[in-house]
């Protein structure tokens, strides 16, 4: 239509003005009319468009919840089946994994398990090993447990020694001490004992015990040569007797104190300590040559061989051995100094 209008107005311009303004102005009509005519077919058509597409809306909206609840459905049974068989599979493969273990633990009761074995060979190896190593700090313990025993036991002879020969000596000074003693009691008791037995013997005879009548009835004894006759009577010289023997009991034990003082001088400072000889402030160890001096002997040289508690042993220039107490030297009856001296 517009292609004839526009054809139709392009002839009539041709003819004159005023036709072709006339012309226009219905065209635009025609125009208006026309588009309304087209604005109301496009209408229609969207009309029932609408119409169809909600129609099958409706129907889509249908089909999608019925295909919706049916792939619900099969997707729970998928569900379902598939933890049915992640179960079946679960508990298989606990019964395979728990079947192993049986088979492995009946291995490694029955010893036949690698797994067992090499560890078990290793740790039996390593227990023979240690074992080894116990019994050699054993047989070195045992060693020197029995080492120290020896040096107690002879430690303890050599310290019974020295202490038997002091004791010995202070028992002999004692009982010489005590035999000097009674000795001197004894004198003293018989001068007393026979004046009693003599008054006892003149009271049995029932006579007055008289010095001058008994000094009148003596007789002289005869002796050829030079002789003492004592005008003294005999309770004279009892007397005097006594009065000397009080005067000798009474010096004798500052005498004894005397004596004991000097033989306290006499001894010499003598003792043996971590092995080594220490007289008079000089220290003398085993292997060294001393000079050895004895009371009644010459001296003599000699090597110290051992020094124990209470004894030192040496070699004489003779291969011969000494065993010297320190006792002994303490009382002065050895003496040590060294060769050079």
């Amino acid at each position: 239509q517009l292609k004839s209008i526009t054809g139709s107005s392009s002839s009539n311009n041709l003819s004159g003005c005023l036709p072709v303004r006339k012309s226009s102005s219905m065209m635009e009509a025609e125009a208006d009319s026309a588009a309304e005519m087209n604005g109301q077919e496009e209408a229609d058509t969207d009309g029932e468009d609408s119409a169809s597409q909600s129609d099958s809306e409706e129907e889509s909206s249908d089909m999608d919840d019925l295909d919706c609840e049916r792939r619900r459905n099969e997707c729970l049974d998928e569900m379902c089946h598939l933890e049915k068989q992640f179960s079946e599979l679960k508990e298989k493969l606990f019964k395979e994994r728990l079947n192993e273990l049986k088979a492995k633990l009946e291995e490694v009761n029955s010893g036949r398990a690698m797994e067992y074995i090499n560890p078990l060979a290793e740790l039996q190896k390593n227990m023979k090993i240690r074992i080894e190593v116990a019994g050699i700090y054993k047989g070195f313990c045992l060693d020197v447990i029995k080492h120290r025993y020896e040096c107690e036991v002879q430690g303890a002879k050599q310290h019974l020694e020295s202490e038997k020969v002091l004791l010995f000596d202070n028992m002999q000074c004692e009982l010489l001490e005590r035999i000097q003693r009674l000795e001197e009691d004894r004198q003293s008791i018989d001068i007393s004992s026979e004046w009693w037995d003599e008054e006892l013997r003149s009271k049995r005879n029932r006579k007055k015990w008289d010095p001058f009548r008994s000094e009148k009835k003596r007789r002289v004894p005869l002796v050829s040569g030079p002789y003492i006759v004592y005008m003294l009577r005999d309770l004279d010289i009892l007397e005097d007797w006594t009065a000397i023997k009080k005067a000798k009991a009474a010096v004798s034990p500052q005498k004894r104190k005397s004596d004991n003082v000097k033989a306290e001088k006499q001894h010499f400072s003598a003792r043996c300590e971590d092995g080594c000889l220490y007289y008079e402030g000089e220290s003398f160890t085993k292997g060294e040559a001393i000079i050895l001096d004895m009371k009644d002997e010459p001296p003599s040289q000699a090597v110290i061989t051992a020094v124990s508690t209470g004894e030192v042993w040496l070699r004489r220039g003779d291969s011969s051995k000494t065993k010297i107490y320190v006792s002994q030297l303490q009382k002065g009856k050895y003496s040590v100094r060294r060769a050079g001296k």
